[in-house]
């Protein structure tokens, strides 16, 4: 088609499918970009995806609290169930919270996004780069602790725990490869499974408690208790209750992940997290009552899980191995909130310019493959660091999840103040969210302000008591982060502003044989490929791959302007693949080339000036000029660009 400046713009859909290769055996066929409507999930399977991280702490968050109850002998044991209590009124909170997110944020995005339009870019960078440490803790946390109830069933694994951790972690990331819908149906069953299990338990047990069946544990190690702590003292229960917190690490989880639901996506999502919450909550507190019932005793060798469950059914029969076989699943499948979580975020992050823009493309199954390798790699060096110790683990865990529900509560809070100091009928539009005045926003800014109260003071406390155990690493690590991220934002910047168009001038008019200029955007760079294409021939065809409709009319509308006239080939990719189909089309090219014709291939080539930041970029010069390097009668030409 030609449009009123002159300019010819022809739109081409790449109709072959990616050849088949050992990742299509491995993780499936490619998905076009219009199947993901289809990948979404409903709320029984947005449970087991979502939910797994939340519900699988109940394996661990009262061994957690007994460990440091611990130190004053076992008649401090008693506290147990009241700090358990105080947890779950937490837990309360914290979901009525996050529920209220998920409805004025329905594009998901979690504190990351309700802290960026609310309380800035510092915060935001806080909030992400909290949650995303503590999703990498989540995996080896939970893989961790899943291969632990196994040693405690089969003592003879535990020289190789650390192997099978790391096989477990990797195992995860090929299912999750494969895409949302069939990594939530893969472990939907596990999940429920495991509420059957555990529900059994905790109900055999109760009813044996209450009818005086239930006998103490036997076979238990002693406590030793030194002098100098036998006391019970409010730092010993404060220290306890952050260790029962890592209850609540996964509570977030739905809030990120909301556009995976089904439409209507915010009220799915929301009565996903409303269920997750009660079922948490409630074994919760059946575990613990039970643990402190039967004289339950943390160690390294037997989980208090295990000691529960032969006690409950009376030794290891089939039941008992049940219910290991079945925490011990929902413990490893606790890492799958994370694998689902974590790209997601990091896409969102790298989208704002904070991470490698590569985080955001999305792979062949429709999942960000780069996030979930990246996840796995990561989680694997910190099982290998930490031998598979949840007891080493645990004190880098939870703390940053908590600094993140602060700045989310907080920023909940915020919003609704800017809702009250609205006119009714006027809209606000923000990144995230619109903002339109609403009648009651003075008790939705209560319940947001209790809630950043209560986690900002959990995540004092849990700063404070975990201190010496390894907290102050993530406390350290946290700022580190943040500045890689505003280091690689920064570099962004630079980037754009050198590349930018604003006062360039008039479009490049150059004076010919046929010359394919491929393109990725227009700036700087791209006029500067285009001068130098025109310079060859007046035969110039600029062609760009295009897997984003909206990103391609943006460019279609620059090139318009930026383009003097040159002809423009859109080339639809529904696979989202780059180099395959610019491939074809020089491929359809070249076969129709008469004799002695020469066709080169023009390819704006970005040369940063510190070595590091191509990390930042695509190759795509790179990528073309090995695939074409064989192909007789084509030139491949970089024309580089760098900025000062």
């Amino acid at each position: 088609m030609e449009n009123h400046t002159g300019t010819t713009v022809l739109r081409r859909t790449t109709s072959a499918p990616p050849a088949r290769s050992w990742r299509t055996w491995l993780i499936g066929r490619p998905l076009q970009t219009a199947d993901a409507p289809h990948q979404t999930i409903g709320k029984a399977i947005g449970l087991a995806v979502f939910a797994s991280d939340a519900l699988s702490s109940t394996a661990y968050a009262t061994q957690e609290i007994l460990v440091i109850l611990a130190a004053a002998g076992t008649i401090a044991f008693g506290y147990a169930f009241p700090i358990a209590l105080a947890i779950v009124a937490l837990l309360a909170i914290v979901t009525i919270s996050y529920e209220q997110t998920i409805h004025a944020y329905p594009g998901g995005g979690g504190a990351y996004i309700v802290s960026r339009d609310n309380l800035g870019e510092s915060p935001a960078q806080v909030a992400a780069a909290a949650l995303l440490t503590d999703y990498v803790l989540t995996v080896a946390v939970s893989v961790s602790s899943g291969v632990a109830q196994l040693t405690s069933a089969f003592p003879e694994i535990l020289p190789y725990r650390v192997s099978v951790a790391v096989a477990l972690v990797l195992a995860i990331m090929l299912i999750n490869l494969r895409g949302v819908r069939e990594s939530g149906r893969a472990f939907a069953v596990p999940t429920y499974f495991f509420l059957g299990m555990m529900f059994l338990t905790v109900g055999v047990g109760l009813i044996r408690a209450a009818l005086g069946d239930l006998s103490p544990v036997s076979g238990v190690p002693l406590v030793l208790v030194h002098p100098s702590v036998a006391a019970v003292t409010p730092f010993l229960l404060l220290h306890a209750f952050s260790s029962g917190t890592t209850a609540l690490t996964g509570v977030e989880a739905i809030s990120n992940g909301i556009p995976a639901f089904k439409e209507p996506r915010s009220r799915n999502a929301g009565l996903t997290l409303i269920w997750m919450s009660a079922i948490l909550g409630t074994l919760f507190l059946t575990i613990t009552y039970l643990a402190v019932h039967i004289g339950a005793v943390p160690s390294e060798e037997e989980t208090v899980i295990s000691q529960m469950a032969r006690t409950v059914f009376d030794g290891r029969g089939l039941l008992y191995l049940g219910t290991i076989s079945a925490t011990t699943v929902i413990l490893i499948m606790a890492a799958n909130t994370s694998f689902a979580d974590f790209p997601r975020l990091s896409a969102l992050v790298a989208a704002d310019g904070f991470l490698p823009r590569q985080l955001t493309y999305r792979g062949s199954r429709l999942v960000y493959s780069r996030g979930i390798g990246s996840l796995a790699a990561i989680a694997c060096l910190l099982i290998v660091a930490f031998q598979a110790s949840v007891t080493a683990l645990i004190p880098l865990y939870a703390i940053g999840v908590f600094l993140s529900f602060t700045l989310s509560q907080a920023g909940m809070a915020r919003r609704w103040w800017k809702i009250g100091h609205l006119a009714p009928g006027i809209e606000v539009h923000e990144r995230g969210s619109t903002l339109r005045h609403q009648a009651g926003w003075q008790l939705k800014m209560a319940v947001n302000g209790l809630g950043a109260a209560c986690t900002a003071i959990v995540t004092l406390v849990f700063a404070v008591t975990k201190f010496t155990e390894g907290a102050w690493i993530v406390l350290l690590l946290t700022p580190v982060v943040v500045a890689i991220f505003f280091t690689i934002h920064r570099h962004y910047q630079v980037l754009a502003k050198n590349l930018s168009l604003e006062d360039y001038g008039a479009p490049p008019h150059v004076h010919r044989h046929r010359v394919i200029l491929a393109i990725s955007g227009v700036h700087r760079g791209t006029l500067s490929a285009l001068r130098y294409a025109r310079s060859l021939s007046d035969d110039v065809t600029a062609v760009h791959v295009s897997i984003d409709p909206a990103e391609a009319e943006k460019l279609q509308m620059k090139w318009e302007h930026w383009g003097d006239g040159t002809r423009l080939v859109l080339l639809e990719s529904p696979y989202r693949l780059m180099i395959e189909p610019l491939l074809d089309y020089i491929e359809e090219i070249s076969a129709q080339r008469q004799p002695n014709e020469t066709i080169t291939i023009v390819v704006p080539q970005f040369v940063p000036k510190r070595w590091w930041a191509n990390l930042l970029h695509t190759q795509t010069a790179l990528w073309l000029r090995m695939a074409l390097l064989f192909k007789p009668g084509i030139v491949i030409t970089d024309v580089p660009y760098q900025t000062v």
